[in-house]
């Protein structure tokens, strides 16, 4: 288990660096304006659904299905369930891309509202809308043939993927003179990135010899099974996004820039889920599936809990540097170009209030794995609702006031109602056993958290001085001192907690 979370969190760090790369360049040439709020939109639409409908949705009723299969019937079953899956995806996928782009202008209008009293930023958004939506048909058909890959427990490729995303848009914003405008050039390298997508995971696959093939669609048990699960996942994933819509919806409706802010936080606060949260809830998945189906749950909920162990104390600094740092972080990455120093402080206020959700965000993918390991999706939904529901009257509520920070809060909050539903839910079904071993963690990890937090307050205090004397990459240094030193404090105080309270490594085999 610890190896492959080390190969899908490596990945997925490689994945986030090269994806803060891409911020980077799109910072730089599109800065935070009209341009790129019409790309982020045109973006954010074709994820949205990916989200819903593959990542979220699909990975919760597949996986678990296909393990079972796979470890209960044979290599044979489980290979007919995939061919079956893949053709139906093919068939429903074709469809929606076929009424998206005829009807992208109302989509547009729906989901980014502010935009049409903008005639300019509207006709942008919905022609970059229709360059980027082919994505979502390629990157659902790349999230089945990751299902496969995960389920016979071949990692790499399916975390690997998202790379090419980053590679091929800033090889198209290298390449923007080609094009009517940077926006359309960063649109089609989204276009070509799902593409190249499909070809490394199918690849992938080929060479394992559990490649989907086209077969003719079935409505067997397997099926049934199968459709029965992803129901209420598509719903829960499905509220999720609800909260993203709002925020696209608010956005648009706000300042120009305020979709960029964001979009640059979002991004940031993204580096840490997409690293710890999605490593975990990929490895854990498949890995309670199995013991579970062996009847073992004990080594489940043990292995749930050096899960969640090492994702809560990963987390945690990137909580508290958020919090404490955010307007340096901003300035230090993305500050130069188009992105002025206004920018940064926009964007800087949104990546705080984000970073309240950050320690529920990261425990989510584990805590749910009680369910969908037993492919329960319903009850996930219903907890995953009334998050959603929390957190978009929460954004009504303080968008007004408080403007783009405030749909970051709320999405906080609405993280915090999701994950303690689902652990007390869990706890009452008794499909989780938290131990002594997780609770000294956690005593540990927020003492580390104090000591981070005054570290990093006295770096940037004492170091602020000489920093404004140097001639250039002034505030890179500075958030590299700050950064060194909170680094060396927390991973000396966590250690030296762990090792007074005698709690082992997290993941460690033992």
């Amino acid at each position: 288990m610890l190896k492959h979370f080390i190969s899908v969190s490596g990945f997925t760090l490689l994945s986030r660096v090269t994806g803060l790369f891409r911020d980077l360049a799109t910072a730089a040439v599109l800065g935070a304006g009209l341009i790129a709020d019409a790309f982020f939109v045109a973006l954010r639409l074709p994820n949205h659904f990916r989200a819903i409908f593959s990542e979220g949705a699909f990975n919760a009723a597949f996986i678990p299905a296909f393990t079972r299969l796979h470890e209960a019937a044979g290599v044979a079953a489980a290979r007919r369930f995939a061919d079956n899956v893949w053709t139906t995806m093919l068939i429903v996928q074709t469809l929606v891309l076929g009424i998206a782009l005829t009807f992208m202008p109302q989509v547009v209008t729906l989901l980014a509202p502010g935009f049409a009293a903008d005639p300019e930023k509207f006709a942008l958004a919905v022609t970059l809308t229709r360059i980027t939506f082919p994505y979502l048909f390629f990157i659902t058909l790349v999230t089945l043939v990751s299902g496969v890959l995960n389920g016979v427990e071949r990692f790499a490729a399916a975390a690997g993927a998202p790379i090419l995303l980053n590679v091929a848009i800033v090889a198209a914003l290298a390449l923007a003179f080609l094009f009517p405008s940077a926006a359309h050039a960063a649109a089609w390298g989204v276009a070509a990135a799902g593409v190249l997508e499909l070809a490394l995971v199918y690849g992938d696959a080929h060479r394992a010899g559990i490649a989907p093939r086209l077969a003719r669609p079935r409505l067997d048990d397997d099926m049934r099974t199968f459709l029965k699960a992803l129901g209420p996942a598509v719903i829960g994933s499905a509220g999720v996004q609800i909260a993203l819509f709002a925020d696209t919806i608010i956005a648009s409706l706000l300042p120009t820039g305020a979709v960029s802010s964001i979009y640059y936080a979002d991004r940031l606060y993204q580096l840490p889920i997409g690293v710890i949260a999605l490593a975990a809830g990929t490895v854990v998945l498949p890995e309670m599936s199995r013991l579970i189906a062996a009847n073992r749950d004990a080594a489940a909920h043990a292995a749930q809990n050096r899960t969640l162990m090492l994702a809560l104390a990963l987390g945690a600094p990137c909580m508290v540097a958020f919090l404490i740092v955010p307007d340096l972080i901003m300035s230090a990455l993305f500050g130069r170009g188009a992105f002025t120093a206004a920018d940064a402080q926009a964007a800087g206020a949104v990546l705080a209030a984000y970073a309240f959700g950050l320690p529920a965000i990261v425990a989510i993918p584990a805590l749910v794995a009680s369910f969908r390991a037993r492919l329960d999706t319903a009850t996930p939904a219903v907890a995953s609702l009334i998050g959603i529901a929390v957190n978009v009257a929460l954004k009504i509520a303080l968008a007004g006031d408080m403007g783009a920070p405030g749909l970051a809060l709320a999405t906080a909050v609405g993280a915090w109602v999701n994950g303690g539903l689902l652990y007390i839910l869990a706890i009452r079904k008794q499909w989780t056993a938290p131990d002594g071993a997780l609770g000294r963690t956690l005593v540990a990890v927020a003492v580390a958290c104090v000591a981070l937090a005054v570290a990093a307050y006295a770096a940037q205090q004492f170091a602020e001085p000489w920093i404004v004397t140097l001639p250039r990459l002034q505030a890179i240094i500075h958030l590299a001192i700050v950064a060194g030193v909170g680094a060396l404090v927390y991973g000396a105080t966590l250690l030296g907690g762990l090792k007074a309270l005698r709690v082992p490594i997290p993941l460690r085999r033992r």
